[in-house]
């Protein structure tokens, strides 16, 4: 099961790292390497929880997955 918030009217759509890592066909584990290599958008973190913005996600799959923090090796 997979949890993403219902964003309020025009609100940030959420997602868990389930819900990424279905986006990016791969495992869990992989994008908690990618976030933490710098090669994805950061997640929010909310107290104990990992969200990503699903929006944000999705523009960084369409750009073709570019390297988000300076100087991460590709």
């Amino acid at each position: 099961m997979t949890a993403t918030a219902s964003p309020p009217e025009g609100g940030i759509k959420l997602g868990d790292v389930q819900a990424v890592a279905g986006k990016l066909g791969c495992s869990p584990r992989h994008v908690y390497r990618l976030a933490d290599a710098g090669r994805m958008p950061a997640p929010v973190k909310l107290g104990s929880l990992v969200r990503w913005n699903l929006a944000r996600i999705d523009e960084w799959i369409d750009q073709g997955c570019p390297a988000c923090r300076k100087g991460a090796k590709r």
